[in-house]
């Protein structure tokens, strides 16, 4: 018999023996699904609702590969396993084939015909991203079940730096296609783990440049992981002792909390308090009786076409015909069915039946947003039609209502509209003023205005992210602007950390290294999904010093380390110059991987007297 035939043959024994949990598993899967899909529509659910999902199919997996592989793993039943005419690789090929297969039987198939039920019986909207976001559920669970088939054949030491994958479909911000890419790379690379751990002696260390640079380079990313969690654990300390910046009755005056949860006569306050403008006195009093209108963000991120979950449900209800209008990325217009019985209601789009040039989503009173355009719905003409665009380049951050004003808030500059003119008419708004942003969106916390009789005065507050120093160091802006659109500067004070430099730079000094490749891995294939730009600081001396020291302190530890190992001379050089690039994830690495070799303790051995 080939190697190929005992393969097959290895693949559907393994079938066999899982067979009636594939069943009862697309048992489960069809009643809740039928049952939620009966309940609501399970194409337009927020993005939570199919992280929920993600991660029961990700445990899923992982139950699989820990419960198929733990039976492989006892001795006797490892050496009958490989006894066979098969090389290892093959026999693992087989083995999570296999495992790959049951999980494409439980979770894609149930998935698909619900899908299919729902396209062809119901009037709902399912597009292709949602036949994509089924696949994507398939791959998790694979992703899954190889990382639990790497923590029981994997040394104890080392298993779980598989982990690392699933924690990064948690943060990534990929989308679309870009998902799928990275969640068919995480598949590869987990497979590749499997193989390097699938060997004869499960304990033995990977050897030579390829398996350890599979297994290392997780390895070091779960290492530095373990070290911001650290920081967690001295975090959750600070919490309990009731001095943590985040539960103060009272926050530190002129620090970040204080301007993040003030209200907005105190923000004006606050930022007016060293202005030299003749009328700072009088805005001060001003602000104690006025209305103080909050203009955003609203919004981190925007649809793009094809992203395989919603930010929100792009849906919304005409109450006075009773049907709803649920946007497709298919068409890129909004479909139509009746709430009274369930008949198709026709198509929306711009202005008549144009296409949209992306992706809507639905706000209060009639008003659609997509990236660059503000839109209304007219009811009674049933019409979608574009009231305000944004210049070329700029993207939506924010929408929101201003006495009489409507504020649009881009990327780039506040812009105020007529409310009047929103409501009256049905023309392109021009706007009425363009406040350029003092600094990058992404770094912008909030914007309070306060109505003048001759215009606005606003407070921009960026203090967003400096707390884990991925953003601008904190200060408040206080700008005029006139009925002209003139933009006069008011005032700008440096607001004081809450948090020291040492805190700050938790995640980046331990390594430098693995902190830039997991912030690029997680804004990899973002598309046009990708977070708003933010301005972070140099990192200060004292900090690059404790990084340096850090790393010398890796390099000296991997020379120490590597003469008490069985490494050969290239691969202790190898890793010596890892450590002191990688710094202390590294260093752990190393540690975990390669223990120290057994010594013969020459005093145990006394010579015996001979016997005659």
């Amino acid at each position: 018999m080939t190697g190929y035939a005992l393969m097959i043959d290895l693949l559907k024994a393994e079938l066999l023996r899982f067979r009636w949990w594939a069943a009862g598993c697309v048992a489960v899967q069809l009643v809740v699904l039928g049952f939620l899909t009966r309940v609501v529509d399970l194409a337009q659910q927020p993005e939570m609702v199919y992280q929920v999902f993600a991660c029961t199919y990700g445990a899923l997996g992982l139950l699989l590969g820990l419960y198929q592989m733990g039976g492989y793993r006892r001795p006797n039943t490892w050496l009958n396993l490989l006894h066979r005419p098969l090389a290892p690789w093959k026999i693992a090929v087989a083995l999570t084939g296999a495992g790959a297969v049951l999980l494409a039987i439980g979770i894609l198939l149930p998935a698909l015909v619900v899908a299919g039920w729902q396209e062809w019986m119901t009037p709902r909207v399912v597009d292709t991203r949602h036949v994509l976001l089924i696949v994507s559920a398939w791959m998790v669970a694979t992703c899954g079940y190889l990382a639990g088939c790497f923590v029981m054949l994997a040394d104890r030491r080392i298993g779980f730096c598989a982990g690392v994958f699933l924690c990064l479909f948690a943060a990534s911000e990929a989308t679309g296609l870009g998902a799928l890419l990275l969640q068919g790379l995480a598949l590869a690379w987990l497979a590749a783990m499997v193989l390097v751990a699938f060997k004869p002696d499960l304990s033995a260390a990977p050897r030579g440049f390829a398996r350890i640079a599979i297994i290392g380079a997780p390895l070091n990313i779960a290492m530095w992981i373990a070290l911001v969690l650290v920081g967690f654990g001295v975090e959750f300390v600070w919490i309990a002792q009731g001095s943590h910046p985040n539960n103060l009755e009272v926050p530190q005056a002129g620090g970040e909390k204080e301007l993040e949860n003030a209200e907005g006569k105190d923000v004006f306050r606050l930022g007016l308090a060293g202005s030299t403008d003749p009328e700072a006195a009088l805005w001060r009093e001003q602000a104690k009786i006025s209305e103080i209108f909050s203009v955003g963000p609203n919004w981190r991120t925007v649809p793009a076409r094809g992203q395989l979950m919603n930010l929100a449900p792009m849906e919304f209800d005409d109450e006075e015909r009773r049907v709803r209008w649920v946007f497709s990325h298919d068409t890129m217009r909004f479909e139509g069915y009746s709430l009274v019985d369930r008949r198709p209601a026709g198509a929306l789009g711009v202005a008549g039946d144009a296409p949209f040039p992306a992706p809507v989503l639905p706000g209060p009173k009639n008003v659609l947003f997509d990236r660059s355009t503000v839109y209304q719905y007219d009811a009674d003409a049933r019409l979608v039609l574009p009231r305000a665009r944004l210049p070329q380049g700029e993207r939506l951050a924010g929408f929101g209502e201003a006495g009489d004003d409507v504020a649009l808030l881009s990327d780039r500059a506040l812009y105020f509209y007529d409310a009047r003119e929103l409501e009256n008419d049905d023309g392109v708004l021009v706007p009425r003023q363009r406040v350029p942003l003092p600094a990058a969106a992404g770094d912008l916390q909030r914007i309070d205005a306060m109505e003048l009789l001759d215009g606005w005065l606003l407070s921009f507050a960026f203090v967003r992210s400096s707390y884990n120093a991925e953003g601008a160091l904190p200060f408040q802006v206080v700008l005029r602007v006139d009925e002209s659109g003139g933009v006069h500067p008011v005032a700008r004070r440096d607001i004081t950390p809450d948090y020291v430099d040492a805190w700050r730079y938790q995640n980046w000094f331990p390594s430098p290294v693995v902190y830039t490749v997991q912030k690029a891995a997680k804004t990899a294939f973002a598309d046009g999904m990708a977070p708003l730009e933010k301005r972070a600081p140099p990192v200060p001396l004292a900090i690059q010093v404790v990084a340096g020291v850090l790393m010398l302190f890796s390099l000296l530890g991997a020379v120490w380390r590597t003469r008490q190992t069985a490494l050969s001379p290239p691969a202790r050089i190898a890793w010596i110059v890892a450590c002191g690039l990688i710094s202390l994830p590294a260093l752990m690495a190393l540690w975990l991987l390669y223990p120290k070799r057994e010594t013969v303790d020459e005093t145990e051995f006394v010579a015996q007297p001979a016997i005659a």
